[in-house]
């Protein structure tokens, strides 16, 4: 197998390419005597930038090319920012690794440099996400949101042209672009909380691919690969097929699981948070428990208000939610 060439899918946006670059340079350092290339692809929501991702409505935006490139053998692997992959995979694709976890919280980015306590009515807020809007508003009621598009490097520049007073944005892609010394702030998971899966690079395949599943599991970091399934575990749990921003954060210590979980009505005036802790090999369990809690706790109850108040204008479904933040 000396010089086989292997083919890893990504996006072309800046912190993809990063994402995609740091898989491809711990593989070629894990094995050495293979020709790893990325391939670049576009997908559906680097093209549409002129409209909210809460509007578009599509479980696929920033996957779907990949995966089909996967599908076709045109690739065989895919890198993707694990919080913008659906909870179900197309048939023979699946998850075959992830790299360690990275900053989890979310970060504000201020012109004024004022933190989130700091912030009043009079300051406007971009963010494409809504369930940052919402836990914002849950926050204070007064915060004016924007919606924002584009990579880091595009909503960097529009702050500094005065489209918005701050920015809100998973951390993990911040500190990846090169731009931490930007951070204002790291808010508290307890005041935002973090997107499933939020700072986790993961790896798609084909699932009968044994060659490049003995690949990936040599460099699978388990301890973020239990996390990471037991949040999308609580993720497919509350989905009902109804449209809510939703969040969770989960930790490991030594063997025991611990997972908090949110969903919010849309302008943040309900909001139902819930905990559940328990061994580890039950991860996958006690995170479908949670997110059973939440629901009985008044979660169907929020689904079914969002639902009838016509949320269509608001955009896709949980899953599509979750893969719609960008960063």
């Amino acid at each position: 197998m000396k010089n086989k060439k292997i083919k890893i899918g990504t996006r072309g946006s800046k912190l993809a390419l990063i994402q995609a670059e740091k898989v491809r340079d711990i593989l070629i350092e894990e094995f050495p005597e293979l020709n790893f290339e990325l391939v670049i692809i576009k997908t559906k929501g680097d093209k549409i930038l002129d409209s909210p991702l809460s509007k578009l409505n599509d479980k696929g935006l920033f996957t779907k090319e990949l995966e089909k490139s996967l599908l076709k053998n045109e690739t065989d692997l895919a890198v993707h920012s694990l919080k913008d992959l659906p909870t179900e995979f197309p048939e023979n694709l699946t998850l075959g690794a992830v790299l360690e976890r990275g900053e989890v919280r979310d970060v504000i980015i201020s012109r004024s440099r004022k933190k989130l306590q700091d912030l009043t009515g009079s300051d406007v807020f971009g963010t494409s996400s809504l369930r940052r809007r919402a836990q914002l508003l849950h926050y204070n009621s007064s915060f004016r949101i924007k919606d924002i598009r584009g990579n880091v490097d595009t909503r960097l520049k529009k702050l500094e042209e005065g489209f918005c007073d701050v920015l809100i944005l998973a951390g993990a892609g911040v500190q990846r672009s090169g731009y931490s010394e930007k951070i204002t702030e790291y808010i508290d998971p307890e005041i935002v909380m973090p997107s499933v899966s939020q700072g986790i690079i993961g790896i798609e395949f084909r699932m009968n691919d044994v060659f490049i599943n003995g690949i990936l599991r040599k460099i699978n970091h388990k301890k973020s690969f239990i996390t990471a399934s037991a949040e999308r575990t609580f993720l497919r749990t509350i989905e009902g097929g109804c449209q809510v921003p939703c969040g969770c954060i989960s930790t490991v210590s030594e063997n025991t699981f611990s997972i908090k979980g949110m969903i919010s009505d849309l302008e943040g005036r309900e909001v139902i948070k819930k905990s559940l802790a328990g061994p580890l090999e039950r991860a996958d369990k006690i995170a479908g428990d949670l997110g059973k809690d939440i629901l009985d706790a008044g979660g169907r109850e929020i689904f079914a208000r969002i639902r009838d108040n016509g949320v269509q204008d608001w955009g896709s479904s949980i899953r599509g939610q979750y893969q719609h933040e960008e960063q």
